[in-house]
């Protein structure tokens, strides 16, 4: 009975590390300017390997790993449109 346990803690921890992976992989992916889907596949067949493979692929011109740099700025918000007086759920009539 405690030998099924073992194995099972086991498991969790290896699937933590494998959507770890993936999540990490399709991060770095998209910030080097190849997409998140690229990165999501290789994170998934490849586990930890597809991190480091994306930690060594040169970033492209154009990507935001190259003009922001490899961590994004705190600075950085989401602008957020002001909300209209006259939306269409509070019209009266």
């Amino acid at each position: 009975m405690t030998s099924f346990a073992l194995i099972g803690v086991t498991a969790l921890y290896l699937l933590f590390v494998w959507l770890f992976a993936a999540i990490a992989a399709s991060w770095l992916s998209d910030r080097k300017g190849y997409g998140e889907k690229v990165g999501l596949a290789t994170g998934l067949v490849l586990s930890l390997l597809g991190v480091v493979l994306w930690l060594v692929v040169p970033p492209r011109a154009t990507s935001l790993w190259k003009t922001e740099g490899a961590l994004p700025p705190r600075s950085r918000r989401v602008e957020t449109a002001p909300a209209a007086s006259g939306a269409k759920g509070s019209e009266e009539s």
